[in-house]
């Protein structure tokens, strides 16, 4: 089973952006050390961020930037800035001579509908600027040194 984990990625990125903002540690490179995984893949989701205007970019300058306040981007907007398919997958691979392979994929096929409605409504709840207040707070919790690049989010 492949398991995406591009929206995690995608609000891992728009925090990083939010918390270094001030620092010259925005690079792909440096930004992909704090995901563990490669730069390319973090261009590729930054392209998608600024296609849907979340953040902006300039070739060659290493100074992406959010568009919006950090309270006004919804983690519906980031899951619609990505190339997504529905959060929940059915397995078009069963025996559909079996009373379960034969009958699960359309049960399945209404239920998953009924849990992506929910699912984005409450992404629409759930912004980036209250991760941004969460992750300032364990930080600091962790590391009281660390103030100057999240008190602006507490």
């Amino acid at each position: 089973m492949k398991h995406s984990v591009q929206f995690s990625d995608a609000v891992h990125i728009l925090a990083y952006i939010a918390i270094f903002r001030e620092s010259n540690q925005l690079s792909s490179t440096d930004i992909a050390t704090s995901i563990q995984t490669n730069p390319s893949n973090v261009r590729k989701i930054m392209c998608q961020l600024r296609d849907a205007d979340l953040i902006k970019t300039t070739n060659g300058m290493p100074k992406p930037c959010l568009v919006k306040d950090p309270h006004d981007i919804s983690f519906f907007d980031i899951y619609q800035s990505l190339d997504h398919a529905q959060l929940f997958q059915i397995d078009t691979n069963t025996e559909p001579k079996c009373v379960v392979g034969g009958n699960i994929q359309d049960v399945l096929s209404d239920e998953y509908f009924l849990l992506q409605q929910v699912v984005e409504e409450k992404m629409k709840q759930i912004s980036l600027g209250s991760v941004l207040q969460k992750i300032s707070q364990a930080e600091l919790a962790k590391n009281p040194m660390n103030k100057k690049f999240v008190a602006a989010f507490l």
